[in-house]
């Protein structure tokens, strides 16, 4: 029994498709933020794998060692031991002058994985032609492969550490997977720490996608629902 003057405890409810088209905004609103910092992500991990690929510091010279110098994928220098000038040597474009052919393996694959994530990002130009999930999809299959093509460059780098070259400035002990005194610089970091991002960015494409393709199935069932209500 209500008491005049006293407030209502009732509550208005929204109709269901009133509701429904609330969450639907929210669940476009929050994916759109996902898709935006993936993006940003993205770009930021395409910046790291260039950088990977270009900077000769994956391994360098410590205290002990022989003779000063550091080495890339690629590009390498060293000292002569009678001055403190390096020589350096190495060229992506001449394979004959990079010292290993563990070299001129991680140096393909680390090279092909900064062309995959080049590509992913000219991929994004396919968000105003193409379906949203399919693009998301794409690019996801494009960094799970750079992921694979940096897990491998990283891998077998260190089997070219037994070259004469990498001998010459960490000393006779080096050998394959052994750098004797030489040390791993910050490049060689760089690129297992994108292996983490490769995977984490791929799974989250594939996530951001089967979430666009769920949103167009739902989109689809209201319309059929709106057209069978008329």
């Amino acid at each position: 029994m209500m008491v005049p003057g006293a407030p209502s405890t009732t509550t208005t409810m929204l109709p269901a498709s009133e509701a429904a088209k609330i969450y639907q905004t929210n669940y476009v609103r929050n994916s759109r933020a996902i898709g935006v910092l993936w993006a940003i992500f993205t770009i930021l991990f395409a910046i790291v794998n260039v950088v990977c690929f270009i900077q000769p510091y994956w391994i360098g010279d410590g205290a002990d060692t022989p003779q000063a110098g550091y080495f890339g994928l690629f590009h390498y220098c060293i000292g002569n031991g009678l001055s403190r000038d390096l020589t350096c040597q190495g060229s992506f474009t001449e394979f004959s002058t990079i010292p290993s052919g563990a070299f001129k393996a991680a140096s393909f694959f680390i090279g092909m994985s900064t062309v995959l994530v080049l590509t992913c990002i000219g991929c994004f130009a396919l968000f105003f032609f193409c379906s949203t999930g399919t693009v998301y999809k794409i690019c996801g299959w494009m960094q799970l492969a750079a992921g694979t093509c940096l897990i491998l460059g990283c891998m077998i780098y260190p089997d070219g550490w037994d070259s004469d070259e990498v001998k010459r400035m960490c000393g006779e002990q080096t050998d394959k997977y052994t750098l004797g005194a030489c040390s791993v610089r910050w490049a060689y970091i760089l690129a297992i720490m994108g292996i983490m991002d490769a995977l984490i960015l791929s799974f989250l494409a594939f996530v951001l996608g089967n979430r666009q393709d769920s949103l167009m199935s739902e989109e689809l069932l209201g319309d059929k629902a709106g057209n069978n209500a008329i």
